[in-house]
């Protein structure tokens, strides 16, 4: 019995020698197994379904406010794709955005229990909804005639701007030279004021329109000697139930108080002056640029308003998105690229001094673009900009893209998912602490 015990005691030393042996390098020091989690910058990398780490060192390691829109989630991931903060949507309905305040809390589009409009991307409530799934504040703007859709802003003076789409009858719209035989669905924005829950500004696209199409109709013109006027009959995209223009994304430029708005079925962004009354937006003067609702600028589509000079970039568009600082006056986009089954993102220069001239090149300058064969989402997606220059890529229907400034793609991460847009935060931003992760 002893005999055996003592065999036993030196196999397992032996065991144990092999064990150390086979753990250390030629300096005695242990090393790593061949295929270990990559460890760059804090972050470890963990061997996930989908994701892919081409460039770790490069990688910035933030944080990305996912609003996963088909499945009702808005969650914070980090780039090793943990989840680490989810706001409780259970009894509620996104209507695409959710955007994190400086104060904690969410400003969401919601569905409206019974809305009226229900095209895609509709929601009829703004809301805002604090950590714990709990709407704060909310506004519905949803009956027969209009619906608000898709995104909201907060602007520096605490009120809400939000996208609506405003429906005319078809005799209303044949009146005013609309070429379809169908009702109209068109865009607007609302200001509304959280305080009291009155509108305080509003802007109707149909009090800026131009057509070329039946000289005894309203809103009768030339088209190109027009570029701050819209094209009603534009309809690139046919069979829209009457949905003209499709906005997606506004974006508020605080130094100028100029909104912008991506006009989806247009492929454009149309800029328009937020420093009139509501009274001056239905009209051609007033304001800062004393143009009143007329369009300021616009750029992405210059056959959009019949002109041919200048190049065009986008094909659908998602996403304007202002950047700040050192690069304040350039702007990125998301261009879906429906015709080519290719997306693009782009960053442009806007120019000094906005204005629209007919028969002249009135595009920003190209300061940056990415494509990929690999990348295309036809609907929703975008662009944000990162602190170390790295952009973040939303492919609506993929995942999540980190990219250089020089074009190389560093991270990558697929998961399914209908994603509306993604935005980066930092792990130690205001806005993230007061969430108490």
């Amino acid at each position: 019995m002893k005999l055996f015990l003592y065999v036993i005691n030196l196999l397992c030393s032996i065991s144990l020698v092999a064990v150390f042996f086979s753990c250390t390098d030629d300096s005695g020091m242990k090393s790593l197994d061949d295929n270990p989690p990559e460890m760059e910058n804090g972050l470890v990398f963990p061997d996930v379904e989908g994701l892919e780490v081409l460039a770790p060192k490069k990688v910035y390691d933030g944080l990305i406010l996912v609003n996963d829109a088909g499945a009702n989630r808005v969650y914070l991931m980090d780039k090793t794709t943990k989840i680490v903060y989810e706001w409780n949507l259970s009894d509620k309905r996104l209507g695409n955005d959710a955007f994190l305040l400086s104060d904690g809390k969410l400003l969401t589009m919601l569905e409206s229990e019974s809305p009226a409009i229900t095209l895609g991307g509709f929601g009829g409530v703004v809301a805002f909804i604090d950590k714990n799934g709990i709407i704060q504040w909310s506004f519905e703007y949803s009956n027969e005639s209009h619906i608000a859709h898709h995104d909201a802003i907060e602007l520096p003076n605490g009120n809400i701007l939000f996208l609506s789409w405003e429906k005319k009858s078809a005799q209303e719209a044949q009146e005013i030279g609309f070429s379809a035989q169908t009702e109209i669905i068109y865009d607007a924005v609302i200001e509304v004021n959280p305080a009291t829950n009155k509108i305080v500004w509003q802007w109707h696209m149909w009090d800026h329109l131009i057509q070329d199409f039946d000289n005894t109709k309203l809103n009768y013109g030339d088209i190109a000697q027009n570029p701050q006027l819209i094209d009603i009959n534009y309809l690139e995209v046919p069979n829209s139930d009457g949905d003209v223009s499709h906005a997606n994304g506004i974006a508020y430029d605080e130094e100028k108080d100029l909104i912008y708005v991506s006009a989806n079925f247009y492929s454009e962004i149309w800029v328009i002056d937020h420093s009139t009354t509501s009274e001056e937006a239905k009209t051609s003067a007033g304001g800062n640029f004393n143009n009143g609702g007329d369009l300021v600028y616009r750029f992405g589509n210059p056959r959009a308003y019949k002109n041919k000079q200048g190049t065009r970039l986008f094909d659908r568009n998602h996403h304007p998105n202002l950047l700040k600082d050192d690069k304040s006056g350039n702007i990125l986009i998301y261009s879906n690229g429906f015709a080519n089954q290719q997306s693009t993102a782009y960053e442009l220069a806007l120019p000094d001094n906005l204005s629209l001239s007919a028969n002249e090149n009135n595009e920003p300058d190209l300061i940056w673009s990415f494509t990929d064969t690999n990348l295309f989402s036809g609907k929703v997606s975008g662009v944000d900009l990162l602190p170390n220059g790295n952009r973040l890529i939303t492919e609506g229907d993929f995942g999540f893209w980190e990219v250089s400034e020089e074009g190389e793609v560093l991270w990558r991460y697929a998961t399914p998912g209908f994603f509306w847009r993604g935005y980066h935060y930092d792990k130690d931003a205001p806005e993230i602490l007061l969430l108490d992760i």
